[in-house]
């Protein structure tokens, strides 16, 4: 008799040999005309330090994509990767073979999936290009056309109950219409830089406890607050502010520990009936897996530029689905990662919803786009319907952008 982790393996064997079965059908008769003649990568400002991707081909066809790295990171990978005879001169269709080989290869380095992520979302786009379908379709989908956002509580003192009055009066205004905002733990806490670990004092719990307090006051029952952490806590602190601001029903209790498993995320999830959620520097299902099986995460939060772009977060999503937990998309990167987590969205049947940088002050994401603005309404992105990605570079605004000694597409 099989036990409980032996069905869930065999399990996801089944969805995810459906999906790239269906993928390969839909891509045969467009195999072996196109060739990778060059991988680039171009690391712009306010991305969170991630760079962008382009894969070349001999068709004259670019693909388009995101890495949880630096220019400089991803371009010395990109090389390595390529010297080992990948990628350079084959097909880009072949995505699960290219997946394979760049993700379990460890000689003479360990692979670097942020950057292998980032040139897996570009193969997704060429894919598209090359079968003019959209990433979705392709992925087995759609199941949905828009995908729900969550956004940012910035700009705001949540100690400061005028204050949060007058935040939610400017965010009901705005026009793409979020309903759902994370707030800073650390700023709240007063906790300046990161830690490895933190034990908070009494005092910073109730500052928590506050912010809480004043924000759900002013947004009522119309706006959602979570509690966005960054690995910041020790095991006592994280079990403390859960249970002060476990009145105030949160969102979500989003990263309170250490990114990597431990055995003080059991203790975390036996004390708190907050919905926790936590990966958005996971990577690939080996790191997710943990979580999972031993059922500490009520949601999981995977970033497509670090996580194993769209290939290996796909298997994460199937994984998941076998245990009915839902998944929830990290995204504050460029307008790839923006149409890449829209995709991914739309094409898995477990999405939550999906963190966006839309809608800020400089509109800076938006202006990436030389094919019009992304349609956000009532917290709803509109799914591109183009093929690939549906994301066209405004070369001329990327110029602008260049983090200082970037090389333009190098």
């Amino acid at each position: 008799m099989l036990n409980r982790r032996q069905w869930m393996i065999r399990a996801l064997h089944l969805p995810a040999g459906a999906w790239m079965a269906r993928y390969n059908s839909l891509t045969a008769q467009d195999r072996r005309k196109v060739k990778i003649t060059a991988i680039k990568a171009m690391q712009v400002k306010g991305i969170a330090g991630n760079c962008l991707i382009r894969v070349e081909t001999d068709s004259g066809l670019t693909g388009y994509g995101e890495a949880g790295a630096t220019g400089p990171i991803a371009r010395a990978r990109i090389q390595q990767i390529t010297s080992t005879g990948m990628l350079l001169g084959q097909d880009p269709l072949s995505i699960e073979k290219h997946f394979h080989e760049m993700t379990t290869r460890m000689y003479t380095y360990r692979p670097h999936i942020p950057t292998i992520s980032g040139i897996d979302i570009a193969l997704w786009d060429l894919a598209g290009k090359i079968t003019g379908q959209p990433v979705n379709y392709l992925l087995g989908g759609p199941f949905r056309d828009t995908i729900q956002l969550y956004s940012h509580g910035g700009g705001t003192n949540p100690l400061d109950p005028a204050a949060c009055r007058a935040w939610v009066d400017r965010v009901k205004a705005a026009p793409e219409g979020f309903t759902a905002f994370k707030v800073v733990f650390s700023r709240i806490a007063g906790i300046q830089g990161f830690r490895e670990s933190v034990t908070l004092s009494p005092e910073q719990v109730r500052r928590v406890e506050r912010a809480m307090r004043n924000l759900k006051e002013a947004a009522g029952d119309s706006i959602d607050i979570a509690l966005h952490c960054h690995g910041e806590m020790d095991v006592p602190s994280s079990i403390q502010v859960a249970k002060a601001i476990e009145p105030y029903n949160p969102l979500f209790y989003e990263d309170p520990m250490q990114v990597l498993f431990s055995d003080g995320w059991r203790a975390l999830r036996r004390s708190t009936r907050l919905t926790i959620l936590t990966g958005e520097k996971l990577e690939l299902l080996r790191e997710f897996r943990e979580f999972i099986d031993a059922q500490v995460t009520d949601i999981i939060h995977p970033d497509l530029a670090f996580s194993g772009g769209l290939t290996g977060t796909k298997k994460i999503a199937e994984y998941a689905q076998t245990c009915r937990i839902p998944v929830a998309l990290h995204n504050v990167g460029s307008l790839i990662l923006c149409y890449a987590s829209a995709h991914f969205g739309s094409a898995i049947h477990n999405f939550y919803r999906s963190e966006s940088a839309l809608g800020r002050p400089n509109g800076a994401i938006e202006k990436m786009s030389a094919a019009g603005a992304p349609t956000v309404k009532n917290s709803h992105l509109t799914v591109p319907t183009a093929p690939g990605l549906g994301f066209v570079p405004n070369e001329e605004f990327l110029k602008t952008q260049l983090e200082p000694g970037e090389p333009f597409w190098s």
